[in-house]
């Protein structure tokens, strides 16, 4: 544990080979790339699965504010501005999950492409390479999902930074009210993220089933 945590330290203050250095030591410790993948692949499905009900969340908020009838509009305020910046978190963790996703596949494609050269038996040779083959579509098509999820995030976050920052110089019922005509613009692209998200989640669950079945 003490290893593991002296490798993330060193991760974190951008010492060169960070990745190379965590994968050799987790490797030595019993825990292989292969493992890390599924890991990471899981915690990136969490995280856009939170990602979704956050956004989900921001929307009902803005709808109660869009049809406020009456009470203390600055509260309203403060909480779809907290609901913003929490949902603005989950946009930029998701970002983050996906790069250790991809950082983990490079390194685990390129050392399964140098050991199906090691083999002596052809068959075992082109076992090996099927189930490359087959392993390295799932995750193009993993992490082309999980990309076009992410695509949409800042489509979804920027008609709600709009309306807060409308809301922080207009707090009066009547310029609140003006805001329903963005209603059904926010909704269409917050649909579109909790789609893509959907999509992105079941891919990851696909590609997790395969690695496991391994």
């Amino acid at each position: 544990m003490f290893i593991r945590y002296l490798v993330l330290v060193l991760c974190m203050i951008g010492v060169a080979g960070c990745s190379s250095m965590y994968y050799g030591t987790m490797e030595k410790m019993g825990v292989h790339k292969r493992d890390i993948m599924v890991d990471r692949v899981k915690a990136a499905r969490d995280t856009q699965n939170e990602t979704k009900e956050q956004f989900l969340t921001a929307m009902e908020q803005f709808k109660s504010v869009v049809h406020f009838k009456g009470g203390d509009l600055e509260k309203e305020y403060n909480i779809l501005h907290a609901t913003l910046k929490k949902s603005e978190s989950k946009a930029a963790d998701v970002h983050n999950r996906i790069q250790a996703v991809e950082d983990v596949s490079e390194a685990l494609f390129s050392e399964w492409r140098s050991e199906i050269k090691q083999y002596s038996s052809d068959a075992l040779r082109r076992s090996s390479q099927q189930k490359y083959d087959v392993t390295k579509k799932k995750y193009a098509d993993l992490i082309k999902a999980m990309k076009k999820a992410e695509s949409k995030l800042e489509p979804a976050l920027a008609p709600l930074r709009d309306q807060v920052l409308f809301m922080k110089h207009n707090l009066n019922a009547r310029a609140i009210a003006g805001l329903s005509g963005e209603l059904t613009s926010v909704q269409t692209n917050v649909d579109r993220l909790v789609r893509d998200m959907e999509t992105a989640i079941a891919e990851a669950d696909r590609f997790i089933a395969t690695l496991q079945s391994e």
